[in-house]
């Protein structure tokens, strides 16, 4: 599609931010949640201040800023990459030793630290696009870091191509890179002002091709059993178990159709993630999601009729029921700038993929920052298995990301 040239430095880059441990953690309160995620920060921003991105720093929150200015007289939106910096907490990210598998060639792939560690062929679908590639995976005793620093490396390696390509016109480019996202944290302290951005796209999608401009809507919800205590030698016809209650909620959760284990595309669900307590008092947290304000509604209805319904069976006890909002539909807001996913589709169709358009069944700092006023959907990083041991990404994947990066930049540029 293009006589561009470029480097093809991003596997360089990504094999060395896996091997930084950047894990946040959901029950830190500082922010960033680990100061470990600020060894990655510091790396980037060091990074970008030797290729000649001037104002690139990390600040006290763990945050990365750079501008890489416009090179063109026509007045263009500035737009933002942004990728974040931590990995899952759901599995380790120490000691990360990633592996090539070049030109792969099909079948499954057991991962050399521990071999009961298979990427399965039949399993993973995404790899019948990937012989001939050359995929990175870890040795099975961590996850990888993909999800999302193939995002990071891409961003980095874009970075380095417009710096070196200066015949390449385009607006005005910021890069932030976030800590704290698989937490839901990731934009909490991100200062909007500073980073003077008019739309922004996250990478840190799937396959190679895809955008993405719809999330889950997504809320938090925690009941707490208040039951009766008595002394289990004397407690006939007194004692009312709070874990048992709880036990008896979570019994009852529907199986089919609104758990994350029996639904995909737009079903949304209720997922209870902690139990914990006593006797006397237990809490019970979830994580409800759908696609629409309404789904959420009738979900959160639907479990507070299952509270009550149990409640019953326990009449000296009693709950209390609370929601919490944690991020909207990016769709909202995304739907009011159709020309931001246009030019993304455009710049993944310069950069020789078919572009698919998808929706993502999570968030990402994209959904957040779309309601602070960036609107931002979402592009392929390449990241594939992302939160397990078989974390992988190809080579070639992430190129076209990179490709694609530069090539809607240029589309903003063109259309000004």
């Amino acid at each position: 599609m293009s006589s561009l040239t470029f480097s093809h430095t991003v596997t360089e880059r990504f094999l060395r931010y896996v091997t930084i441990d950047t894990q946040s953690d959901p029950e830190s309160p500082s922010s960033p949640s680990t100061e470990k995620q600020k060894d990655l920060g510091r790396v980037l921003a060091a990074e970008l201040k030797a290729m000649g991105v001037e104002d690139a720093h990390l600040d006290d929150f763990g945050y990365v800023y750079g501008t890489i200015p416009g090179n063109t007289p026509k007045k263009v939106p500035v737009i933002c990459f942004c990728s974040h910096m931590d990995t899952s907490p759901d599995v380790t990210g120490k000691n990360v030793k990633p592996q090539m598998v070049k030109n792969y060639r099909g079948g499954d792939i057991t991962l050399p630290g521990d071999t009961s560690q298979v990427i399965r062929f039949a399993e993973h679908p995404a790899l019948k696009n990937q012989i001939g590639n050359d995929i990175i995976t870890t040795d099975g005793t961590t996850l990888l870091g993909a999800d999302n620093k193939a995002g990071v490396a891409e961003i980095m390696d874009a970075a380095h191509f417009f710096i070196n390509n200066p015949q390449v016109k385009h607006g005005t480019i910021k890069i932030l890179f976030t800590p704290d996202e698989e937490i839901g944290r990731g934009v909490d302290n991100v200062d909007i002002k500073k980073l003077g951005a008019d739309f922004g796209y996250t990478m840190d999608g799937e396959s190679a091709g895809s955008v993405e401009d719809e999330t889950f809507s997504a809320d938090g919800a925690t009941i707490t059993i208040n039951g009766v205590s008595a002394h289990p030698g004397y407690a006939k016809g007194k004692m009312e178990h709070a874990i048992k209650i709880a036990a008896a909620i979570v019994e009852r959760l529907p199986r089919e159709g609104c758990s994350p284990e029996t639904t995909s595309g737009k079903q949304g669900f209720l997922h209870p993630i902690g139990i914990e307590g006593a006797l006397e008092q237990a809490t019970l947290s979830f994580i409800v999601r759908d696609f629409t304000e309404e789904g959420l509604k009738e979900k959160e209805i639907l479990l507070e009729n299952i509270v009550k319904d149990v409640m019953k069976d326990f009449p000296r006890s009693t709950y209390t029921f609370e929601v919490r909002e944690q991020y909207r539909n990016m769709k909202q807001v995304i739907d009011r700038h159709p020309h931001i996913l246009e030019y993304a589709i455009e710049a993944i169709r310069r950069a020789g993929l078919r572009p698919m358009r998808t929706a993502i069944r999570g968030g990402t700092d994209g959904s957040r920052l779309s309601f602070m006023g960036l609107p931002c959907p979402n592009i392929f990083a390449g990241e594939h298995a992302f939160h397990s041991r078989l974390e992988w990404v190809s080579r070639q994947d992430m190129e076209k990301a990179v490709q694609t990066i530069v090539h809607l930049a240029m589309i903003w540029e063109e259309k000004a």
